[in-house]
């Protein structure tokens, strides 16, 4: 009986053990199949994502350097209509030429400016180096004579060094009078490629190089750059291994030399950009992920040789736990109940005082601005009775009635300002109407023509010859713009020679620009806030710029503030363009 007992007890502990060893087989097999396809799934992902980033960053180098090209390619054909260079040409008059090269080139960011006269000389440069020499045998000015558009030209200088740079020919009457040469920057581009990986080389349409992250290849086609290096380089034994790399095994990709060679072309007078990528370390950074993976298994191996032995002590334990987190947690439950309790009565409290402040404080903005928008029109007023007054004396009533309706229309103004005061009171939409912004321009310069004319300030007005449609109150965007120029007004009263600039550009939206020739402005954070003024006390309140950013984002716009690269504040009022349908209607 007992042998029977024995030997139950012998097949009970072996069929246990055959069954922990086959469980054990299956798991070392699951792990082994696991690492497996690991291995091949994140050889072949890293593989093709080298390969991507690779041709991502080629793809930016190559929009990068086009783009460059192209916004210079505008500038020849704007300066070459610029009254003030085409007057200096004809005037022979080039006291201020180079300083608006300056100017032009600090707004657009080219290397470097210059305008010739007829004969080839230097007349105008953003490096006054060049002033007076002659560049009657260089290549731009040669091709600018030749042809009526603008042309692009790269050579070699005399310093070795290639060349890139935009020509124009100036005209007036159908005369040649001048060339105006605009330099790109590429080299940028060379120095901002040497910071990454990439061995980058462009060629033209001859197959020459001419930009390249090593110096010694320019100049010469990708065959002979190759050959500088001593034989054999890496990119060429890199090359001979990716010639066919989709036929080769996966190990050639990850020795660490191996690199892949990328070309695309560049759609710009048959340029081409090719690169090389070395391959990162794929098989470390797979290694990496297998021998975590090895390890998780060890571990959970482990884990559960320790778990089936120590399962009974483990749960007690965790039971006793987690009654004791349940018991803190109630506790603190209880707590967080009465606290947010008295929070909620002391905000009841706070929302009150707030409240009765915001109508204080409503009352008090809605006044200053009040009295801050009527400003403006009462002096005009004063300034127009002056003039009737002394018009009337002299005998003159026909002019003193022109006075009288001017005053008419400021009280219309007036009226108007009243109505539409709502920017800090209430934030819905007024009726609009289809407006020319240019009419609005001249009508907010005709309001501040008597401040003009007593401070003497040169006023350039750059506006198009086409009708420029947008949805506003007239009045109101009239509002803004007088305090635009009240405040550039105000801002040059330390300037020798104030000077203020109004442009009105048009792209997919139109742009109203007020630049003045004054010391900027300190604090832009603070700029549009209510009540925030750099005037003396008793000059202003500091709500013109608040009350006019109001009013453009109601008129669906933004109103812009910074600093000129030449000095003076530059504000811009930028405005939606009426739709095709809505101008259809009007």
């Amino acid at each position: 009986m007992n042998d029977t007992a024995g030997s139950l007890r012998e097949s009970v502990r072996s069929a246990l053990s055959w069954r922990a060893r086959i469980v054990l087989l299956m798991f070392i097999a699951a792990a082994v199949t696991v690492v497996w396809f690991t291995n091949q799934f994140l050889t072949e992902r890293y593989t093709v994502a080298t390969k991507n980033r690779a041709e991502v960053r080629q793809a930016l180098y190559a929009g990068n350097l086009l783009s460059e090209l192209q916004r210079n390619s505008i500038v020849p054909l704007l300066l070459a209509r610029d009254p003030v260079l085409i007057g200096a040409l004809n005037s022979a008059d080039h006291s201020r030429s180079s300083q608006r090269l300056i100017s032009v080139k600090d707004e657009i960011g080219a290397a470097s400016l210059m305008m010739l006269d007829a004969g080839g000389r230097v007349v105008a440069s953003t490096d006054r180096q060049n002033l007076g020499s002659v560049h009657r045998q260089q290549p731009y000015y040669i091709a600018a004579l030749r042809s009526n558009d603008t042309v692009f030209n790269a050579f070699r200088g005399d310093n070795g060094v290639m060349q890139f740079n935009y020509s124009r020919r100036i005209e007036a009457g159908g005369e040649l009078i001048g060339v105006i040469v605009v330099e790109v920057d590429l080299r940028k581009f060379e120095q901002t490629w040497s910071t990454i990986s990439d061995a980058v080389i462009v060629t033209d349409s001859e197959g020459q190089i001419i930009l390249s992250t090593e110096p010694k290849w320019r100049g010469l086609t990708e065959a002979e750059a190759l050959k500088l290096r001593s034989a054999p380089s890496a990119i060429e034994r890199a090359i001979r291994a990716t010639a066919d790399w989709a036929a080769l095994p996966t190990e050639a990709f990850y020795r660490g030399s191996a690199l892949m060679r990328l070309e695309n072309r560049i759609p710009f007078r048959g340029w081409r950009m090719v690169t090389f990528t070395t391959y990162s370390s794929v098989r470390e950074r797979v290694n990496g992920v297998l021998a975590l993976e090895i390890m998780f298994f060890a571990i959970l191996l482990a884990g559960a040789f320790y778990l089936s032995s120590r399962r009974a002590l483990a749960r007690s334990i965790f039971f006793q736990k987690e009654s004791a987190e349940l018991r803190q947690l109630n506790e603190a439950l209880q707590r967080e109940i009465a606290e947010r309790e008295k929070a909620e009565k002391n905000l009841e409290v706070a929302e009150q005082t707030i409240a009765q402040s915001s109508k204080l404080a409503a009352l008090g903005e809605m006044s200053a601005s009040v009295s801050h928008e009527l400003n403006q029109p009462l002096a005009a007023m004063r300034t127009y009775l002056a003039g009737a007054k002394l018009l009337l004396q002299r005998r003159r009533p026909e002019e003193a009635l022109s006075s009288f309706s001017r005053v008419d229309d400021l009280i219309d103004r007036m009226t108007a300002i009243t109505r539409q005061l709502k920017s800090f009171a209430r934030k819905e939409g007024d009726a609009l109407e289809a407006v020319d912004a240019r009419t609005c321009i001249s009508s907010a310069l005709s309001m501040m023509e008597p401040q003009l004319n007593n401070r003497k300030v040169r006023i350039t007005r750059s506006l198009p010859d086409e009708p420029v449609m947008i949805m506003a109150d007239r009045i109101r965007l009239e509002q803004v713009l007088i305090n635009l120029l009240r405040n550039a007004l105000d801002a040059t009263k330390e300037t020798d020679e104030p000077a203020i600039d109004i442009l009105l550009t048009v792209g997919q939206i139109a742009t109203i620009t007020v630049r003045d020739n004054g010391p900027g402005i300190e604090d832009l954070d603070s700029l549009f806030e209510p009540f925030y003024t750099t005037k003396a006390p008793g000059d202003g309140v500091g709500l013109g710029l608040a009350i006019s950013s109001g009013i453009v984002k109601d008129l669906g716009g933004r109103l812009y503030a910074r600093n000129g690269r030449a000095g003076g504040a530059v504000f811009e009022v930028r405005l939606p363009l009426i739709d095709d349908d809505v101008r259809a209607a009007e």
